[in-house]
């Protein structure tokens, strides 16, 4: 059941494959023994881009550690969800030790890719060994006039292919059975896709000004093309195994353990899994009591009814916070650099909607394509905002959408990421609290 060295006890873990498909022995562990332990309130945690298992282990280690002492009183149990995600190592996890979090300037100060990320992309994209490394070569040499090789593997790379079918960027908004355009994240030129990259970058680093008036070389944006697009891969990844392998798992603890209450929270991607775990849920079951999103990457309209620029159109998730038997709670930061800048740029490149290139760029993709975790919950009637201390002084216990700026603490951060992953904050955990209403 438990990591000898986890924080907390009792805690299980949930491991699923790209599939959904869950670890049965976890499973039928935590079914079996749940009981056992008397738990009342069981609290599962999805991570976001993580290399592997000890790095995700770490993050709950951290994360869940003040809890007991929050609430010294409740009979609480602890899940750590693992799935098959990566993360780039050049995005630092704020305060993790360097044992769990390599940087690359260690491993090769050289080298586009370190070592850490070449292993993470063969284990994240199995058999694509040749792949990953023709891609490395590449961002090591910037050879004249191959991006579009460059870009033609990178599609092979994530399995993306040009006319073929495929689940979309812009499918992370819409509601099912909607139209929509063939991501141009994908189909498009890939030398100007570069450029787009490369001045994000730039302006995030401070470069902007100083550069004046000259075009970013396209390569300078080429291993954000491949971030991005491994981002696409995860992103797909994060909702089948929400739906398909978390929300089933949930229903199966309902008829286990009826009288458990349980509270999901999700980082990043994770955060996506959760939500999509919330369609995944039997009918009837009642059992999810609250859901913390941390930093979600995802869409902030995804539980939209309607969506302001297409009245036409839901968000592919509308609805299903009604599935709560409490609130949704999503926590965001405008230091947040990889929701705030490079999420709305790769994500209008996967729509391909003109109507977001006017003269406040920044604005309108920051307004149509916006994160969860950037400036929270949009167009669903009824949300209540709050800021972190207001949060705090909880409960959050009634149904609906809550907005919580958390800027106050998920602060640190450099680029290209900010303050992505700086979510290891006991006012965090106290967040967590309050929303399942855990005394």
């Amino acid at each position: 059941m438990a990591d000898p060295g986890m924080s907390v006890t009792p805690y299980w873990e949930l491991t699923f494959d790209a599939d959904g498909d869950p670890d049965a022995a976890e499973r039928d562990r935590l079914l079996g023994e749940i009981g056992g332990h008397g738990v009342h309130d069981l609290i599962v945690f999805a991570h976001g881009w993580n290399n592997d298992r000890s790095g995700a282990t770490a993050l709950y280690r951290r994360f869940f550690a003040p809890i007991p002492k929050l609430a010294p009183k409740a009979r609480i149990g602890y899940a750590g969800v693992i799935w098959p995600s990566m993360r780039f190592c050049d995005e630092p996890i704020p305060d993790f030790p360097k044992s769990v979090v390599a940087t690359e300037a260690e491993e090769s100060p050289a080298a586009a890719l370190d070592k850490d990320t070449r292993h993470a992309l063969l284990e994240t994209f199995p058999g694509r060994a040749t792949v990953v490394d023709q891609i490395a070569r590449m961002l090591d040499q910037r050879p004249a006039n191959e991006l579009e090789e460059f870009g033609r593997l990178v599609r092979l790379l994530v399995e993306v292919l040009p006319g073929g079918p495929q689940p979309l960027f812009a499918a992370d908004t819409l509601a099912e059975g909607v139209p929509q355009s063939d991501p141009v994240l994908f189909t498009g030129d890939t030398a100007a896709l570069c450029e787009e990259f490369a001045a994000a970058l730039a302006a995030l680093q401070g470069g902007g000004a100083a550069a004046g008036f000259a075009l970013p070389n396209p390569w300078d944006g080429a291993k954000e093309l491949l971030r991005q697009a491994t981002y696409y891969a995860m992103k797909r990844r994060a909702g089948t195994v929400g739906e398909r392998g978390l929300g089933r798992v949930v229903g199966q603890l309902a008829g286990a353990a009826p009288d458990v209450r349980v509270h999901l929270v999700g980082h990043s991607f994770g955060g996506r899994l959760v939500s999509f775990a919330l369609r995944g849920l039997p009918d009837g079951v009642r059992t999810v009591k609250s859901v913390t999103l941390l930093q979600g990457a995802f869409s902030h309209y995804a539980f939209a009814a309607r969506l302001p620029h297409d009245p036409r159109a839901g968000g592919v998730l509308q609805g299903q916070q009604n599935r709560i038997d409490g609130p949704l709670v999503c926590c965001y930061s405008h230091f947040d650099e990889a929701l705030g800048t490079m999420y709305p740029l790769a994500s209008r490149m996967a729509d391909d909607c003109e109507s977001a290139l006017g003269e406040d760029v920044g604005r309108m993709l920051g307004a149509m394509w916006g994160a969860m975790g950037h400036d929270g919950v949009q167009e669903v009637p009824g949300t209540r905002a709050l800021d972190l201390a207001a949060a705090l002084r909880g409960p959050l216990a009634a149904p609906g959408c809550v907005n919580v700026d958390a800027a106050a603490v998920v602060k640190k951060g450099g680029p290209p990421s900010g303050a992505h992953s700086d979510i290891v904050h006991p006012e965090l955990a106290r967040v967590v609290l309050a929303a399942g209403h855990i005394a």
